[in-house]
């Protein structure tokens, strides 16, 4: 048997994480719990199919790219959105594994390739992130493109598709800085840093250069950009509550370190590979691949800790906001595991990734989530059918009362994308519209709500129909307050003078609030 054969314990766990990976996915497009932001993009990606720009037409948080990208793809309803979004997510995938098959010696390729395929498509935590519509699969596809690119010497490509991390995900932009500064520092003769440079200018321009010369988009840039920073200063308690999740998230991971760490008390991800080290003074093909294996590594590894800090300094940071970089570490923690257990001539590193990684997906405690909305007492509640679902059961119901419309008014984005209809202008963020400190005439040019607006629309909405869950009239922006109860109360009794309801929906959408069901007055 040859070395890589040994280690990767043949052909049976390859064919093992392809069915685990199938489950997980399946699991995640149909019985994965919805989420608002899906709404959120999708809808943003219909507007910009319709000739409207983010930021000048309406108010968007994050980058250019994913509304763009996504208004040329055939989308209709959160459905065919996850299984897009699932694509990018295996493409990210695959772009991890190819990098980490050049971090290793050739015989090792087969056991890193499936070491890092069933740690990423086997996870369900990731997965599942990485499917429903949020920017995390494309932003992990451009940053480990971006990586692989970089591993082959492209630096002007992989610069390129940092920039369009960035604009996917502005914290991603963090990337471009390390990985040029390490350039400059690590290969400064042979000007590396200069086409990487080049790149990224061009990708950089290229992503926000339209917003930055219109001056109505600028605003609504730098605008997006006041909401990250304006929703107050950094509680170490959510950090560390954020960090616990996220662990639990990639236990697998964990585990592959721990084995590893174990085996090898000194390993750092950065160590050279000894059998390719060979003295300097004598420059030889595999010394020079060693050093820029080396190199590879703390760059990424670098880039991986610095976009990490960033977002978990965020005043209310959330574990799913490393998914998009996740990817980074996987490789460089299955390279490390790989390398120690072919040094120590252990067998079965195939057998180990993917039995640790498809037990930690079936006890995750996301199935449970998934399938019961929590417990009467000592009993648990078994939903009838999935979140995606209910979602597409209630907006049948609802586009039977009013067949010929296009509008509804909601601020539950995800049901209107399901009903393919628009909502009224300012609520284009869903929950995330409502800025009570905001004049009238700064909200109106921002496009979204202050508490003068959302009263004159519930008054004159052209909607036939309504749809208000929980999450309603209930947050304030961008401190991402609760709306006082008086304010609330407010807006609610307006919303009954001028639609009468017509139905209750419980245990509806993200984290299971009623929706209540209105037809408009005549």
């Amino acid at each position: 048997m040859k070395p890589d054969e040994k280690i990767l314990g043949g052909w049976i766990p390859a064919v093992l994480a392809l069915l685990v990976a199938a489950c997980v996915a399946a699991l995640s497009v149909w019985w994965g719990a919805v989420n608002q932001d899906e709404g959120w993009y999708l809808y943003a990606a219909r507007l910009v199919g319709e000739g409207k720009l983010p930021y000048r037409d309406f108010f968007f948080t994050q980058g250019p790219v994913l509304p763009f990208l996504y208004s040329v793809l055939p989308i209709h309803g959160l459905l065919s959105g996850r299984l897009v979004t699932l694509g990018f997510s295996l493409v990210a995938t695959l772009m991890a594994v190819a990098f980490a098959r050049q971090l290793v010696a050739p015989e090792r390729r087969g056991a890193v390739s499936l070491a890092v395929f069933s740690l990423l498509s086997c996870n369900l935590y990731h997965v599942y992130f990485t499917t429903i519509p949020k920017t995390y699969a494309v932003g992990a596809l451009f940053v480990m493109a971006g990586f692989l690119l970089l591993a082959r010497g492209w630096n002007f490509f992989a610069a390129l598709s940092f920039a369009f991390a960035s604009g996917t995900r502005i914290s991603l932009v963090l990337i471009l800085g390390v990985v040029g500064v390490g350039l400059l520092v690590t290969r400064f003769r042979r000007l590396h840093w200069l086409w990487f440079g080049l790149g990224g200018v061009l990708g950089l321009f290229l992503v926000y250069g339209l917003f930055a010369l219109d001056p109505p988009s600028l605003k609504g840039l730098l605008a997006a950009q006041a909401y990250h920073a304006g929703r107050g200063g950094f509680d170490p308690f959510f950090a560390v509550g954020a960090v616990s999740r996220l662990a639990r998230g990639y236990l697998a991971l964990g585990a592959v370190l721990f084995a590893t760490l174990l085996r090898a008390p000194g390993f750092v991800f950065g160590v050279r590979d000894p059998e390719l080290r060979i003295s300097s003074t004598q420059p030889t093909a595999n010394y020079q691949l060693s050093t820029i294996n080396y190199q590879l590594k703390w760059m990424s590894g670098l880039s991986f800790a610095a976009v990490f800090l960033l977002q978990m300094s965020a005043p209310y940071p959330y574990d799913d906001y490393e998914v998009p970089i996740m990817p980074i570490l996987t490789v460089l923690i299955a390279v490390g595991f790989v390398d120690v257990m072919a040094r120590n001539r252990s067998a079965s590193v195939g057998w180990f990734t993917v039995l640790v990684s498809g037990m930690c997906a079936f006890a995750s405690p996301l199935v449970q989530d998934w399938m019961t909305n929590g417990l009467d007492r000592f009993w648990s509640i078994k939903k009838e059918k999935s979140e995606l679902a209910q979602m597409r059961d209630v907006a049948r119901k609802l586009e039977a009362l009013d067949p010929d419309g296009t509008m509804l008014f909601t601020q539950d984005l995800y049901l209107a994308v399901e009903m393919d209809r628009k909502v009224p202008e300012g609520l284009e963020m869903g929950p995330f519209s409502y800025f009570p400190d905001m004049s009238t005439e700064e909200a109106a040019s921002l496009h979204v709500m202050n508490g003068e607006r959302l009263e004159r629309l519930i008054d004159s909405a052209p909607c036939a129909l309504a749809a208000f869950s929980g999450y309603g009239f209930a947050i304030e922006v961008p401190k991402g307050a609760r709306t006082p109860d008086e304010t609330v109360r407010k807006f609610q009794d307006r919303l009954h003078k001028r639609y009468k309801r017509i139905g209750l929906e419980r245990n509806f959408g993200q984290n299971h609030t009623e929706l209540e069901l209105f037809k408009r007055n005549l």
